[in-house]
């Protein structure tokens, strides 16, 4: 179990100030957690751009390959049949398969890699703040280092806008 202290927020623009205000003060953000996306939060969080576009254009180009040479292999190798004369390596003839098999990879290999990267496992419980699916924003802020101050902490987030600040125990 993990203690955060634990701002919840009514509005989107709350959140967004205070988590602007809590990453001035030098304190550690744990999570966001909001109903719906907010724009601006990853700048907010000073989170990095993804990489999980490059992970999609990998998979994709690897689907496209896979798709193209397991055509080749299974009508110009393997089993090669001459029907009416037409080429073994019939580009034109491989590409729905191909554009179908690109998709398939790209999509199914980025929802992995984003399921690995958030570390999103069957296994985990998820978020167990009430309230935060439905209509509620949730800032959480980790309780250690040599800058936290408890009451400073919760002073700053009842001056952005937090309608009730607490320590929670969640689940790592």
């Amino acid at each position: 179990m993990r203690r955060l202290l634990v701002g919840y927020f009514g509005e989107e623009r709350q959140v967004l100030a205070a988590t602007r205000a809590v990453r001035e003060a030098g304190l550690e953000v744990h999570d966001v957690y909001t109903p719906y996306a907010v724009h601006g939060m990853e700048e907010a969080l000073g989170l990095r751009p993804t990489r999980l576009t490059w992970v999609c254009f990998g998979a994709g180009l690897f689907g496209l390959l896979f798709a193209l040479f397991l055509q080749h292999y299974a009508s110009a190798v393997s089993w090669p049949i001459n029907v009416g004369g037409k080429p073994f390596h019939s580009l034109p003839a491989f590409i729905p398969v191909a554009f179908e098999l690109t998709v398939l990879c790209a999509g199914l290999f980025t929802v992995a890699a984003l399921f690995l990267r958030v570390r999103l496992f069957p296994t985990t419980g998820g978020t167990a703040l009430p309230g935060v699916t439905d209509d509620r924003f949730a800032l959480a802020l980790i309780p250690e280092g040599p800058r936290f101050d408890e009451v400073e902490a919760t002073s700053l987030l009842c001056r952005h806008g937090a309608l009730e600040t607490r320590l929670e125990e969640v689940a790592r």
